[in-house]
């Protein structure tokens, strides 16, 4: 059967997505994502007001795909509560090693946009950790734990400080030892139901 065909709109956000996550926001030029595209300037300006509304739509087009990643190495783990939520770090640390690895796609956005704090892929960024950091909450409260929330932020707090240190030394480890961490964490919490 036939591949169903990209609609332009999809095309170009396709393009934008592969250069962007590649080199970052701001070298990619909408002369280069129209060029990827297969589309003329005019034709990509058409579908998008402005390169901010691109950049929107490319993390807007991340955000799903990320989320059920997560949940699905979460629940695909064996071992109780705590192996489960290591799991996550420790299935990002595999794909850290990959050498076309570029970090978090919303940590990177929001570092390269970090003077303008109403920029839409901002708001769009913490929406994306804001719902982890929520369905977290959720199965840790659905476990019993006291403070859910607490240990949600604390493991999104391993999770972007890994993605970051990581990044820095490319050093997939490091997201590792965060998962050691987090597993320890709700240990803890889990033995003081």
């Amino acid at each position: 059967m036939a591949k169903a065909q990209k609609s332009t709109r999809e095309t170009i956000v396709a393009s934008a997505a592969k250069l962007f996550y590649a080199q970052g926001i701001r070298a990619v030029s909408v002369d280069a994502v129209a060029e990827a595209a297969g589309v003329t300037k005019r034709t990509l300006y058409y579908h998008f007001e402005s390169k901010d509304e691109l950049i929107a739509a490319y993390l807007e087009g991340r955000d799903q795909p990320n989320l059920l990643l997560f949940r699905k190495w979460f629940e695909a783990a064996d071992g109780d509560l705590a192996e489960k939520a290591e799991a996550i770090f420790v299935n990002l640390a595999r794909a850290a090693r990959h050498p076309k690895w570029k970090g978090c796609g919303f940590l990177r956005t929001s570092a390269e946009l970090a003077n303008m704090p109403g920029h839409p892929a901002i708001r769009i960024g913490a929406a994306h950790k804001k719902t982890f950091e929520a369905w977290l909450a959720q199965v840790f409260a659905e476990a019993g734990i006291n403070d859910a929330g607490e240990l949600a932020r604390q493991m999104l707090l391993l999770l972007d400080g890994s993605f970051a240190v990581v990044l820095l030394h490319r050093d997939a480890s490091y997201m590792e030892s965060a998962g050691k961490a987090a597993a320890m964490l709700v240990r803890a919490a889990m033995s003081a139901r």
